[in-house]
This record gives structure tokens, C-alpha cells and sequence, in this order.
């Protein structure tokens, strides 16, 4: 639960205003254009959303209704209507563009591979048949655990043309993770490849398939697709397994759309809770399409011109709305990369930019603070002129890393779109317009139209202008998920609680409005950590930790401010053997570390271990996390400690992490 009032030290009062030439061309040009759109969903709600709906979606069958919120909080949206997001990205271009390139693909070792509009169409429908072929067919869930690529866009929107559920797996999770994933979604087919290359390494991905599928409870699975990327051996199984080149051959080039209503799941994207268990998030196909659409119009201002590049991987929400639906919807040329922005050198992303003629450029403010520290001033011998718009996402940004990014990288002209969202959202929520808003370094500024963001207290009150709290959606929106797959209960708990009502959706950041009445993220209010823009839940890993029953008896993670990932993890270990220090603490720093790597993911691994004799807990025997936080953090512990059980245990812990 919140305090009643989060108080935000960080003050910014610099403000930078769009340009009169840029706002004379931008889709919403204005801060008065801004109000009447967010004006008119006030006056009529569902109106708005369903004039948007019929200008920017193709619909087989259109809707009648469209609001239906009988059930809530599992609203309907456009539910009678028939879409198919496929058709939508892709068939409509055939007529109008076919030659426009639609991806241009770097691979790590910089080889361009470019791919018109009418060849992706091909290799869609192509690989739609051969998804068929294998028995694949509407509502069937399908694993998706590929490298960057062309083929990864491919396979996705293949998925969505004959209505199958797609649920990609990032590619650094481990064979455990893979596993979880495969069992919650009952999936019936994997589509991986051999390996991928990142930095100049080549990453295995069939061997961690191979060894998901050996830790049983996987007998869902039928198919197992292989795209050849690195050419090296792997293991065979000839019941399963089935190179995507082999599958492709002699596939028709036409498959026609399997039509599904809007509220037919497009996708199942699994995030951390607070749990150990992973959280199926569930989309929605006709809502969530219009929402991927409108925020490329409105907050990228998107341009027939424009080459369009977000840096994120399609493992995450991000490369899911910003990769494979909406850039396509729109008839965009976007960029596809597999590779790290540090490789072969820290001024990868600026020669991309110079070589491909970026417009709009979207990454994370880890990257950002990553470029910095690894040549703050590379960007100056690139031209970067071809830039227009720079948007970042994931995290807050701090206000400095914001400056380099809008002086060194835009040259001063370039608007950046701060943009806060969520898996659970399903696109922007709360933005900057490029051509209206007048941005405040560090600052997401203000609700999209149509979205009803307030910042509340526990009781669920506004807290006004100069204070912080909750962040709230007071209103549904098209893009919202629908449910967390296989789990109702858990979706009304998390996002709906009583607490707030049961009437708000609760995006579990904390939040303040400035005296203007800009909105600042101030990180989560939960158990779940932001590492490099990645959220992570604290349950999770302490679950991991425990898992190795040979060492560890009892595990905390919390996280702690780092200038380079946002948060860094910080795990509190009580062993099943004497305290250890020295050497051999550091040999069992390193074994553990590993073995999360190996339980959940790399990017899962504590940077600290730190080790105690037990824990802070109270005596009802629940730990006391804000606490192992302030010690995380080298903070004074100021909170109330009587009720613990064993306050003597924080001072070991304190002097433990020195």
C-alpha cells in the first residue's frame, strides 16, 4: 500500500517548446489540438473510441458496440466486429506500395537485408501455410523464442493471419523459463532457431528448447520449427523437429486471413509478478491493434517518409507494438537489428542511424546512460541530421541522461517523446506529443487522449498539483489486457483492487503531478524491479535462489538505484552453513549468481549477494523488504523496527553489504 502522499525531491524546471516549423506538420499540432481530442472523449467516450475505429482499422465485419462493460473489469471492446491484425499490416499495402521496403534488417555482423512490402506478404502467407500444414490452427498457442530477424516478424504476424496465439519468449531466458511458459499456455508448437549472434557470440536457442521439452510437462507440443541462423549442429528429434526452410518449401504464397472477432487473442506476453510464477498478459486483437496504430500517428507523428527504428527486442511489449504490429499497420519502413548498441564499438547505433537515414529513433534510457558512459561525445562524428523525433522507453529517464540525448544526439531540434507504458497497457499511455506538448527533461507530461491517468492516494483520492501518489487509469482503453491467461482471479487482485475501488486500474508506479500539472514516474510502488528496462519480479528470483536446496535455506531480493540498469538486484541469502567470508564468500557469490542465470535468465542475476545469519523479519514472519532496501540503498533506517522479531540481524546486514 502507498503512503497517502509520495513526495518528489526532483525539481526541473526547464522546458522545451516544439518548433513552429515542426508543429505546422505534426498530426496533432498543437496543445489546443491536444484538448479538443482529449475534450471530445470526455464528452463522449464511446464515440470517440468508435469514430477511431472506423477511420483506422480495417474491419471484415464492422462493429455495433462499442463499449460493453456488463462483466467489469473484463471489458469488451468492438466484440461483434471481425479483423484480422495480418490483413491489417500487410494486404492493404500490396495495393498502394508493394515495393516500399518494409524492414531494413542489420544483423550483428552489419549485413543489410532489406524486404518490400509484397515479399513480406509472401513470407507471411508462406509460413501462415506451413504453420497449417502442422496441424496449427485458430486459438492454438505458439512459443516464439527467435533472435531479431526478419523470420521473428515473420512468425508473429503469420501466427496472427491464421489466428493463432502467439507468445514470444525473449531470447536470453533460460530452458526453465522456457518451460514455465510452454505449461501455462498449453502451447502446441515451438518456433526457435539453432542460435542467434550478439556481440560478435553465438547464442544457442534449440538447446535450451530442447532441454525445456526434457523437464516434462511439455506433452502439449507437437511441432518444433527451427530457422537455420548460425549454421551450427544441434540435436535432432524427427517426430518434432522441422527446419523452417524445409517447412516453407513449396508453401503457396497466398493464404487468406482466418477472420477473428476484436476480442480474439492476438497474443499472451509473459511478465513478472510478485509471485513466483510468471503472468500470461493477454491482449486483445481489434482494440489493441487501433491503440498500436493511433500511437504511432500521434506520438511518432508517423510520416509515409519516415524510417522508423525502436531498439527493443520483440521478447519485450515494446518490440511486440512498436516492431511487428504498428509499424506495419501504418505502411512504415522501420529498422530490425540484432545486434548490442556496443558492438563491434559505443557508435553502433549512431553509424545505423547515419547509414539508414533514422527519423524517428526509440530506445531505452539504459542504452542511453550505456552510450554515455561508453563515448559521450561519438554521436558527433555521425550525421545523425536525418533524425526528427527521439523517444525513449522502459523507465523514467533521469533529466541529465535526457539532456545528452536531446543536445548530443537530436542537436537541440529533435522533440523526445518520454513515454510511459506497459506490457499491461499494450501501447503509450502517457506522452509527450512531438508537435504540441512543451517537454520537461525527465517528465512522461500528460495522459494520451482518451486516457483517464490521475495519481491518488491509498484511500483513492486525487492528490493535486505538487504531490505525489499512485498512478491510476480511470477508464478503460482499447488496448488494455484483457485477463492474465488461465487466471481471472489473479487479473482482478493485481490490476483492480479493492483497495482502489475495484473501479481503477492500478499500474503499481508511484507518481507525482508538478505545480504545471506534469506527470513524473517515480518508480514501482511493488515488489517488482526495472532492470534496464526489463521488469522483474522480486518473488521470482528469491524463488530461483531457493531452488538450489543444497546452499541456500531462505532468500530477499530487493533492488537499489544504478546510474547504468535503473536498479540494480540486491539478494539477501541466509545459507545452510555457517556464514562465509573471504574467498570462499566470493566462490559462493559466483556459484549463485550463476544458477539464476540458469533458473531464470542472465539478465536475472543479482549484482550483490550479500549474507546473514536470518532475515529482518516480524514476528508474524513476514520479511521486512523496505528495510533490506534501506540497506541496499547505505540508507539510515528511520522506519519504526519494534515489531521485528530479531533487530540485532540489521546490523550484520548493514555491515554485510559495506
Amino acid at each position: 500500500m502507498a503512503n497517502k502522499s509520495i513526495e518528489s525531491v526532483l525539481q526541473e524546471n526547464r522546458v522545451f517548446t516544439p518548433s513552429k516549423s515542426f508543429a505546422a506538420k505534426a498530426a496533432i499540432p498543437s496543445m489546443e489540438a491536444y484538448r479538443k481530442l482529449a475534450g471530445e472523449a470526455e464528452q463522449d467516450f464511446e464515440g470517440f473510441w468508435g469514430r477511431l475505429a472506423r477511420e483506422h482499422v480495417l474491419w471484415h465485419r464492422p462493429f455495433t458496440r462499442v463499449l460493453d462493460e456488463s462483466n467489469a473489469p473484463f471489458f469488451k471492446w468492438f466484440h461483434d466486429g471481425e479483423l484480422n491484425a495480418s490483413y491489417n499490416c500487410l494486404d492493404p499495402h500490396l495495393k498502394s506500395q508493394p515495393d516500399k521496403v518494409a524492414i531494413i534488417f542489420e544483423a550483428d555482423d552489419g549485413k543489410v537485408t532489406k524486404i518490400t512490402y509484397k515479399a513480406l506478404y509472401r513470407r507471411v502467407c508462406m509460413m501462415a501455410n506451413g504453420l497449417k500444414s502442422r496441424g496449427i490452427k485458430k486459438s492454438d498457442r505458439v512459443i516464439i523464442y527467435m533472435p531479431m530477424s526478419i523470420e521473428v516478424v515473420v512468425a508473429m504476424q503469420a501466427c496472427a493471419r491464421i489466428g493463432a496465439i502467439h507468445s514470444v519468449v525473449f531470447g536470453g531466458f533460460s530452458a526453465k523459463s522456457l518451460q514455465e511458459r510452454i505449461i501455462d499456455a498449453g502451447a502446441v508448437a515451438v518456433l526457435t532457431a539453432d542460435g542467434q549472434f550478439r556481440g560478435g557470440r553465438e547464442i544457442p536457442l534449440k538447446p535450451a528448447v530442447d532441454e525445456a521439452l526434457a523437464m516434462g510437462g511439455c506433452e502439449t507440443i507437437k511441432s518444433v520449427v527451427v530457422y537455420k541462423r548460425t549454421g551450427t549442429v544441434v540435436q535432432w528429434n524427427a517426430k518434432l523437429d522441422v527446419w523452417l526452410h524445409d517447412l516453407l518449401n513449396g508453401q503457396p504464397e497466398v493464404c487468406e486471413p482466418t477472420w477473428v472477432d476484436a476480442e480474439h487473442p492476438l497474443f499472451i506476453l509473459y511478465t513478472s509478478g510478485s509471485t513466483g510464477k510468471p503472468k500470461g498478459i493477454q491482449h486483445s486483437t481489434g482494440g489493441y491493434l487501433l491503440w498500436t496504430i493511433l500511437t504511432m500517428k500521434w506520438v511518432f507523428d508517423y510520416k509515409p517518409a519516415d524510417v522508423f527504428w525502436c531498439t527493443a527486442d520483440v521478447g519485450w511489449v515494446t518490440g511486440h507494438s512498436y516492431t511487428t504490429y504498428g509499424p506495419l499497420a501504418c505502411g512504415a519502413t522501420e529498422i530490425v537489428f540484432e545486434g548490442v548498441p556496443v558492438y563491434p564499438d559505443a557508435g553502433r547505433f549512431w553509424k545505423m542511424i547515419q547509414d539508414h537515414k533514422a527519423t524517428v529513433f526509440y530506445t531505452a534510457p539504459t542504452a542511453i546512460r550505456s552510450l554515455i558512459k561508453a563515448g559521450g561525445t561519438l554521436p558527433k562524428q555521425y550525421d545523425l541530421s536525418s533524425l526528427r523525433i527521439l523517444g525513449t522507453v522502459g523507465e523514467p529517464i533521469n533529466p541529465e541522461a535526457w539532456m545528452w540525448y536531446h543536445e548530443t544526439v537530436g542537436g537541440g531540434r529533435c522533440p523526445i517523446v518520454d513515454t510511459w507504458w506497459q506490457t499491461e497497457t499494450g501501447g503509450h499511455m502517457i506522452s509527450p506529443l512531438p508537435g504540441a506538448t512543451p517537454t520537461k527533461p525527465g517528465s512522461a507530461t500528460f495522459a494520451l487522449p482518451g486516457i483517464f491517468a490521475d495519481i491518488v492516494d491509498e484511500t483513492g483520492r486525487s492528490v493535486g498539483k505538487g504531490k505525489g501518489g499512485v498512478l491510476v487509469i480511470k477508464k478503460p482503453w482499447p488496448a488494455m489486457l484483457r485477463t492474465i491467461w488461465g487466471d481471472p482471479e489473479r487479473y482482478k487482485k493485481t490490476y483492480y483492487p479493492e483497495d482502489y475501488k475495484g473501479q481503477y486500474y492500478l499500474a503499481g508506479d508511484g507518481a507525482s503531478f508538478d505545480e504545471d500539472g506534469y506527470i513524473r514516474i517515480m518508480g514501482r510502488i511493488d515488489d517488482v524491479l526495472n532492470v534496464s528496462g526489463h521488469r522483474l519480479g522480486t518473488m521470482e528470483i528469491e524463488s530461483a535462489l531457493v531452488a538450489n536446496t543444497r546452499l541456500v535455506a531462505e532468500a530477499a531480493v530487493v533492488g537499489r538505484p544504478d546510474d547504468l540498469t535503473g536498479e540494480a538486484i540486491v539478494a539477501f541469502v541466509v545459507l545452510k552453513q555457517a556464514r562465509p567470508n573471504g574467498s570462499e564468500a566470493k566462490r559462493i557469490v559466483k556459484e549463485l549468481q550463476d544458477w539464476v542465470g540458469k533458473e531464470i535468465g542472465p539478465i536475472a542475476k543479482p549484482r550483490d549477494i550479500r549474507f546473514g545469519d536470518n532475515l529482518p523479519k516480524t514476528r508474524s514472519g513476514k520479511i521486512m523488504r523496505r528495510l533490506l532496501r534501506s540497506i541496499a540503498k547505505g540508507e539510515e533506517i528511520t522506519q519504526d523496527v519494534t515489531t521485528l522479531e530479531n533487530p540485532a540481524i540489521l546490523q550484520q546486514l548493514r555491515e554485510s553489504i559495506n
